[in-house]
């Protein structure tokens, strides 16, 4: 039971290391970096310099809507980015056929839950297949982004049920969580649309005069503020109402941190010019938070 508990909880980093290098992506606007999928300009190993390519490579550099030149960097990113979803799909494949193996006699549903995990993971594979043929089109993108919450989220459930425990019962800060959970849902819809607003207006500035990108942002940057300020004052009420529960504590620092570095790289984008590094670990922190708020939701009733 420990080593599979332990592999779940593998699976669990592993989503998020999928999540940051999908961020990562985004920052170095590689997203087109491999302009068709699976292959990668017609190959499985891509090229690493412009006189490897294709006879007819003009047709895959036609669809790129960032880089109409090749750009090994580029290239490179986003199929490192796809060996590790790959690498996703392979551990969930065995963790499907050891949950069934090892429970379907037992707890049906840790396997139904594990297969739900696979299906899910295939659903996003080809979502992001479709994303690439639309030239990463902006609902689909969206949707990718919620569909890796989905899949880091199911680990947790199925470690919730292989190690149930009495819930805290506790109506107040069940209905915190929930509203933070919920908040922090529409925060990740609105934050996906001021990251389309940055691609664009990097794109019209030629990805340079950084301090002008946050300025030539529209509205729904100030919602995104304006909801992480309501999602910051949830997080900090659960944090303070759980220290008073033993077996909340330990989630209670997880919060805690997660929340502060969610901030953090947000303060750091918007007063630093949109850096680089920040981005994606912005994405990460908030892909965390997410789900830590998640395990508090399981745990208190």
């Amino acid at each position: 039971m420990r080593l599979y508990t332990s592999f779940t909880k593998f699976i669990l980093v592993f989503v998020f290391l999928v999540i940051l290098a999908g961020g990562v992506v985004r920052t170095t606007q590689s997203g087109m970096g491999c302009p068709d999928w699976p292959h990668c300009f017609g190959r499985w190993v891509p090229p690493t310099e412009a006189s490897q390519l294709p006879p007819d490579y003009e047709k895959y550099l036609d669809k790129q809507d960032i880089d109409h030149s090749f750009n090994a960097f580029h290239t490179w990113i986003e199929y490192i980015n796809r060996l590790f979803g790959a690498l996703l799909g392979v551990w969930i494949l065995i963790h499907t056929i050891w949950s069934f193996r090892k429970f379907y006699t037992t707890q049906k549903s840790v396997c139904w839950w594990s297969l739900f995990l696979l299906l899910a993971t295939g659903f996003q594979g080809w979502l992001g297949k479709k994303v690439v043929d639309e030239n990463l089109e902006v609902v689909k993108i969206t949707i990718h982004m919620l569909g890796a919450l989905l899949i880091a989220i199911i680990p947790v459930i199925i470690l919730n049920k292989l190690n149930e425990k009495p819930k805290t019962e506790d109506t107040q800060l069940k209905w915190f969580i929930s509203a933070a959970l919920s908040i922090l849902l529409l925060q990740i819809f609105a934050g996906t649309d001021v990251r389309e607003q940055i691609d664009i207006v990097s794109h019209s500035l030629n990805y340079s005069q950084r301090e002008l990108w946050i300025d030539k942002l529209n509205g729904i940057f100030s919602l995104h503020k304006i909801l992480a300020a309501f999602i910051a004052l949830l997080c900090l009420g659960i944090f303070l109402r759980s220290l008073q529960y033993n077996d909340l504590k330990k989630n209670a620092a997880s919060l805690f941190i997660s929340l502060l570095m969610v901030i953090c790289m947000g303060l750091v984008m918007t007063y630093f010019n949109v850096p680089a590094f920040a981005q994606p670990l912005h994405l990460l922190f908030s892909s965390i938070l997410f789900v830590i708020l998640f395990v508090f939701r399981l745990r208190v009733k």
